[in-house]
């Protein structure tokens, strides 16, 4: 069974950071491409960050670029989102996904087979 746990998620200030962490396990899972998505309640879900299995290409909404950062721990099978100069329309739910079928940087959620429960992220103004 695929298990994807998200930590790190919380309130922060306007023009602050945060950095969410998604830890992936599972007997016999080799996780590939991963991804972060968000979802504010009444809207479809956005896709915030991608990475590909090997890490070496990543993928951003114009929304985040240049402000977050995507990256993944081999050693312990984690995508990790940093988070910087956070603004209050970042405000939502943040979920992790992975695929075991995928190798590159995907930004549909389509693309995805595995997700986490998702974590809150609160930017104040």
């Amino acid at each position: 069974q695929v298990q994807l746990v998200e930590s790190g998620g919380g309130l922060v200030q306007a023009g602050g950071s945060l950095s969410l962490s998604c830890a992936a396990a599972g007997r016999s899972f080799t996780p590939l491409a991963m991804g972060w998505f968000r979802q504010i309640p009444g809207k479809e879900r956005e896709h915030v960050a991608a990475i590909s299995w090997h890490g070496s290409n990543t993928y951003y909404a114009d929304s985040v670029k240049g402000r977050f950062t995507i990256s993944r721990d081999f050693d312990k099978n984690t995508v990790v989102l940093q988070m910087n100069s956070a603004k209050p329309e970042d405000t939502a739910v943040y979920s992790c996904a992975t695929t075991t079928t995928t190798l590159n940087a995907r930004s549909k959620s389509r693309d995805y087979n595995y997700w986490g429960q998702g974590t809150q992220v609160t930017v104040s103004s």
